[in-house]
């Protein structure tokens, strides 16, 4: 079973080389299942449920988020539309499950390829300099009791590389992949965990690398060089596709390989 895991979507320059790359990438990696991380896909800040149903119609099976997934606002109903049954694409993304629980959506979806190939997709958000949620890591136990499919990929969007190893060692032969988000820049490290558990501390951003982790460099400059606030706005140069190819056993839910994936114009 071969899984995709596209990184964070940045704007449009992110949604145009996520489309010039998909389909072939899928095609030719025999791709079964596709998940995407599209919190920055709108603009650099957010995401829509135009932007949502376009990434879906690219053919993505599961959209994750992370801490920007509140910053537009119509996202907040569509999220509250989907019933927790419901295999609509409202369901099929995510925000992080240890957010509150009166947040609206969900963090855990379960469902079957075409195949009859079930899995789980897991989104978590880190502790460690981010916004106050609960410990991801007594949640993922919680939340591993009720899944029942081998199959479980893991979006941790975190910011410290130590929390986000610490994750992937935690879960180590309970779920098939640990995959980091949140900071954009695509780390060395994939491998293969002695249980069986592929990880990469952070998979990287689908956007513009012409930019300072997205954003029009001299506007983090600025930023950085007077401590004033400014407007932040998406780059467009250079972009690439950031993606971790998983190849599982299904049987097992072990992770057999995975390749880092970085693909420009």
């Amino acid at each position: 079973m071969h899984i995709l895991f596209v990184g964070d979507v940045f704007g449009h320059a992110g949604r145009r080389i996520v489309r010039e790359h998909l389909g072939h990438v899928v095609a030719s990696r025999q791709v079964s299942l596709i998940i995407v991380n599209a919190e920055n896909a709108a603009g650099g800040f957010g995401l829509t449920p135009a932007i949502a149903d376009e990434l879906f119609d690219l053919g993505a099976h599961v959209l994750t988020t992370g801490n920007h997934i509140w910053d537009k606002k119509e996202i907040i109903d569509y999220l509250s539309s989907a019933p927790a049954g419901s295999h609509d694409r409202a369901r099929r993304v995510l925000r992080p499950a240890n957010y509150a629980p009166s947040s609206p959506g969900y963090g855990v979806y379960e469902g079957a390829l075409p195949d009859g190939q079930d899995y789980a997709v897991l989104s978590l958000q880190g502790r460690v300099f981010m916004a106050s949620n609960e410990d991801p890591f007594r949640l993922a136990d919680a939340l591993l009791q009720q899944i029942t499919t081998k199959t479980v990929i893991v979006d941790f969007h975190a910011e410290a590389t130590s929390e986000k190893c610490a994750m992937g060692w935690y879960l180590d032969g309970r779920v098939t992949a640990v995959i980091g988000t949140h900071t954009h820049v695509p780390t060395a490290d994939n491998r293969i965990l002695p249980g069986g558990t592929a990880y990469q501390t952070d998979v990287g951003m689908s956007g513009p690398y012409d930019s300072i982790i997205g954003v029009e460099k001299q506007l983090v400059l600025d930023r950085f060089l007077t401590g004033m606030p400014g407007k932040f706005e998406a780059a467009k140069g250079d972009p690439r596709m950031a993606a971790l190819l998983i190849d599982a056993d299904p049987a097992t839910g072990r992770a057999r390989s995975c390749e880092r994936l970085l693909l420009g114009e």
